[in-house]
């Protein structure tokens, strides 16, 4: 049987975590997609996947040999466009994650644009602000913010974001103070569960790095939800501005001691370090590159 065959099965599977999942995918019978793994694990002499009537895991041997076969996949994708008329032009279907707030907000409004310049590509974009394994999942590349932890990745910064702390009028009038950063532990504060520094934000000011440790209220792992709640006057949040900067500019928020500058996050693509990169990825890379090339710092 061929061997790229019991591949794709196997990555199916992986990827979808049910045989019969797989076996629609690639238009098959869960009894073909079966002995195809079946065969693989037996042409490896190692055992990929753990099977029970529940549950369906891939062993370390497994985990490792998706990484590969995912890239393998997707090279002889890449190669087969490459030699196929027209492959100077970008085409096939390309994977993209992004943060869900930044997805909608400053992307969405792009897709159509890029989708008319290229319109042999496929697009699908799936908004999530966990960190994807663009390897496993089969993603051709991530737009990320905040620092990047060390990978064989590459990123490209194309914008920059500062966090700004904040709250709406109406709630600063109500309440105490806020005169330096340690009156904010006597105040209601919307924290985003998913920052990098947990409850700890951190400054830069007039006497150097500050830090404080905050109280929250109200968490929640969504953005838009804690913009929410600070224009409903329930405290203050710790935002980048690309969430909370139309609401300054309307003074619908209004910023607290400005002369504390936040961290800066980098907003980067990020894609799989290949030789050969193929024309997709390097459009979409150069296309949000230059579409965010006019924005700079948010």
């Amino acid at each position: 049987m061929d061997q790229f065959k019991e591949i794709e099965a196997f990555v199916a599977v992986a990827q979808l975590g049910s045989f019969v999942k797989a076996a629609d995918k690639l238009g098959l019978s869960k009894a073909m997609v079966s002995r195809q793994v079946s065969e693989l694990e037996a042409r490896l002499g190692v055992r990929l996947m753990q099977r029970s009537t529940r549950r369906l895991s891939l062993s370390d041997a497994g985990a490792e040999y998706l990484q590969r076969c995912v890239q393998i996949l997707a090279e002889l994708a890449d190669a087969n466009a490459a030699v196929s008329a027209g492959a100077v032009q970008a085409q096939g279907l390309l994977k993209i994650t992004a943060p869900v707030t930044f997805g909608i907000r400053h992307l969405a409004p792009l897709w159509g644009e890029f989708l008319r310049v290229h319109p042999r590509v496929e697009l699908e974009v799936n908004l999530n602000d966990r960190v994807v394994d663009l390897i496993e999942e089969g993603y051709g590349l991530a737009v990320r913010i905040g620092q990047l932890a060390s990978s064989t990745l590459v990123a490209r910064r194309i914008a920059s974001a500062r966090l700004l702390l904040c709250a709406s009028p109406r709630y600063l009038q109500q309440a105490a103070p806020i005169r330096e950063l340690a009156d904010l532990v006597q105040h209601d504060v919307i924290a985003y569960s998913y920052l990098a520094t947990g409850e700890q934000w951190h400054f830069s000011g007039p006497e150097g790095a500050r830090s404080i440790t905050v109280h929250p209220r109200l968490r929640s792992n969504s953005g838009d939800t804690c913009r929410a709640a600070a224009l409903a006057d329930q405290g203050v949040v710790f935002q980048p501005g690309f969430l909370v900067g139309e609401d300054l500019k309307a003074g619908r928020l209004v910023q607290i001691l400005p002369q504390y500058a936040g961290p800066e996050l980098d907003i980067s693509v990020v894609y799989a370090s290949r030789q050969h990169l193929s024309h997709k990825v390097r459009a979409m890379v150069e296309f949000l590159a230059t579409a965010f090339a006019q924005a700079g710092r948010f």
